[in-house]
């Protein structure tokens, strides 16, 4: 399947510019959209494991058979061919040049600027760690989610997430509570929810918070709404023996769905780049790698300015990558950066057949009632990204 994909891509035109893009997720093909539409001329290359995209928000709907894996995994080939990009399959292994050389398994790529959108990775220190299942580190973790359940004809069930203490924007909780109000959704559909004692737990004792206390409060009062019993506020200590060991207590579970904390990808932890406390690749408010020039970051592996709330999300990603292009565009032309991206969370916290809207930005916050319009307008957004591929 991927015999000619070292292969380069023919340019049309002339190049000027050596741009580097490493990743294949929201950041990076939000990134090569805006640099090509901001520089036509420009030699753009794309590094990435594998010529795939997969769209991260859907797999919730993996397990109840309302998605399947296949679904969600997309060749990007006809879109880097469209927009004349290079495509190199390897792996980032490191930077040298102050950035102007990218290391990969592949071989070695000079720029003129790069863009790093090589995602961040989910933090797995605690013990028996490997008896949870974490549904964002892709499509067969979301399958195997499906078998365990369709195996299941009761028991218990515990979903819950943690964070970065080093770096309080990395964590990602808004899946978890999608995935738990669908499961709860599925199994009254099926007709086994009696059957099954649902837990959600997280060592945050307001969990939702970065979503605003308006959201908090609807959260929560869903959860009782539907019999889920919290435990929260209590450190975790282990998933050992398929129990669930909080300092506040601990109880079994036949299986534990678990979303860790965030840190940067592996690759960064023996490179020049700065780093965060939470091991982060620092930058700006626009998207500027700390002391290295003409070096960006948009995405989940970097650490940005901003508030407490500012989220880890497909569109927080997009709105960096937007900037970063920008600020990129500017450097090769001799100019300073002059683009900050938008801090905006904005997402619906979908229940499988209906869906919250929250929305949090710097002036203001709004949380909307469940409704199954809210279910749809995912749905249809999911089509309406996917279509520009």
């Amino acid at each position: 399947m991927f015999e000619k994909l070292n292969t380069r891509i023919e340019p049309n035109m002339r190049k000027t510019a050596k741009i580097t893009v490493a990743g294949a997720g929201f950041a990076a093909l939000t990134g090569i959209r805006e640099l090509r539409k901001r520089l036509p001329d420009a030699d753009i290359t794309l590094v990435a494991p594998k010529p795939e995209f997969v769209y991260l928000p859907s797999l919730i709907w993996v397990p109840y058979g309302l998605r399947k894996g296949k679904d969600l995994v997309y060749d990007i080939m006809p879109l880097l061919k469209k927009l004349d990009v290079s495509y190199v399959q390897g792996s980032v292994s490191g930077i040298s040049e102050d950035g102007r050389t990218l290391q990969t398994t592949a071989h070695d790529i000079e720029n003129d600027t790069l863009l790093i959108a090589t995602g961040g990775r989910y933090i797995k220190k605690l013990p028996g760690i490997g008896n949870a299942i974490t549904i964002c580190e892709g499509v067969e973790a979301a399958e195997k989610m499906r078998d365990r359940l369709q195996e299941m004809d009761g028991g218990t069930i515990a979903m819950g997430f943690g964070g970065n203490p080093r770096e309080p924007a990395a964590m990602r909780g808004g899946p978890m509570f999608e995935l738990l109000f669908g499961l709860e959704t599925w199994l009254r559909q099926q007709g086994t929810r009696n059957r099954f004692r649902l837990i959600f737990f997280s060592p945050a004792p307001q969990p939702g918070k970065r979503l605003g206390m308006k959201a908090v409060s609807k959260l929560l009062n869903e959860m009782d709404k539907r019999g889920i019993e919290p435990h929260l506020g209590h450190k975790i200590k282990s998933f050992e023996n398929h129990v669930v060991a909080t300092e506040g207590g601990e109880f079994a579970a036949d299986l534990i769905m678990f979303m860790p904390g965030m840190t940067g990808p592996a690759w960064v932890q023996d490179s020049p780049l700065p780093l965060s406390p939470g091991g982060m690749i620092k930058a700006d408010a626009m998207t500027r790698v700390a002391g290295m020039e003409g070096v960006f970051v948009a995405g989940d592996g970097g650490s940005f300015p901003g508030p407490d709330w500012m989220p880890k999300q497909a569109h927080m990603a997009d709105l960096q990558a937007v900037a970063a292009a920008r600020n990129m565009a500017l450097y090769l032309d001799g100019k300073p950066a002059a683009h900050k991206f938008k801090v905006e969370l904005l997402c619906i916290i979908d229940t499988l057949d209906r869906g919250m809207l929250v929305y949090r930005g710097e002036k203001r916050s709004l949380a909307l009632p469940s409704m199954r319009s809210l279910h749809w307008a995912k749905r249809y957004f999911e089509k309406a990204y996917l279509r520009h591929l």
